[in-house]
């Protein structure tokens, strides 16, 4: 059977079935069932089903999931969180949102809000992202994040706000259970900062771009993550030396403040 003739058979458009052929189209569970009885396959119906619902956890696209709010992404981190002892996250040209202050988290939002296109239910995001900061006062739970220099300058909030921001990381780091390191400007890198990550355990990873998350659960995906945020982590500096990244950046950020 011809695409063109599986089209005709289920009443869709030939461009559709070409589509879902090339990638270009995620097909609904309808979907699938009606090809698979179409094609007279059926018995590949659960197997196709089982991959598509995989495929969904895995890629979560953000104006699919955000499309009613942030709310149940703002509760499913909350799931996550709960059942997280041991967090490990990089990120290479924003401050993680567990260290954000609420003005630097609104920039963030707004921003995604602008570009997707999204329901503007800013103070709810904001709001959930600031009520995850209580988990820093819970003795269980340990945070080792690594930032890399270059996020303490990164104009993407107004002088003020980052001022504040920068503060902020100064006081969470000085918190027992947060590690913070910071990987200097002149620093030779082993393993390339191509983007941000999160270690949940050692049980999930995600990874967030422009259109989506990506949740990584598969072992070697765990490991492999693990291994380079260790690599990350060895070159990073802490404690005084870090302070001292941020007290360059405080000054740096100081001097665009408007003369008053």
């Amino acid at each position: 059977m011809t695409g063109r003739q599986l089209a005709e058979s289920l009443s869709w458009q030939p461009s559709k079935v070409s589509k879902i052929e090339n990638g270009k189209q995620t097909p609904s569970d309808d979907d699938i069932r009606a090809w698979t009885r179409a094609t007279g396959s059926e018995d590949q119906t659960d197997n196709l089903l089982a991959s598509l619902h995989t495929l969904e956890a895995r890629h979560a696209e953000w104006q699919r999931l955000f499309r009613t709010g942030f709310r149940p992404r703002q509760n499913e981190l909350a799931e996550l969180d709960q059942k997280t002892r041991f967090f490990r996250v990089f990120e290479a040209t924003v401050i993680p949102g567990l260290l954000q202050t609420a003005e630097y988290a609104r920039a963030r939002y707004a921003e995604g809000i602008r570009l997707l296109k999204l329901p503007n239910d800013i103070n709810t995001a904001v709001e959930g992202r600031m009520k995850r900061q209580d988990m820093f006062y819970r003795p269980e739970k340990r945070f080792h994040f690594v930032i890399t220099e270059a996020a303490l300058y990164f104009r993407m909030c107004q002088p003020a706000v980052m001022l504040g921001q920068l503060d902020r990381l100064v006081s969470l780091a000085a918190l027992p259970n947060v590690k913070l390191g910071i990987i200097a400007f002149d620093t030779y890198y082993t393993a390339s900062p191509w983007h941000g990550f999160w270690i949940y355990d050692d049980h999930k990873v995600i990874v967030e771009t422009f259109s989506a998350g990506l949740n990584l659960a598969q072992p070697q995906e765990i490991e492999l993550y693990g291994s380079i945020f260790e690599e990350l982590a060895a070159i990073a500096s802490y404690g005084r030396e870090a302070r001292s990244l941020i007290t360059k950046a405080v000054d740096h950020v100081s001097a665009q403040l408007p003369e008053s």
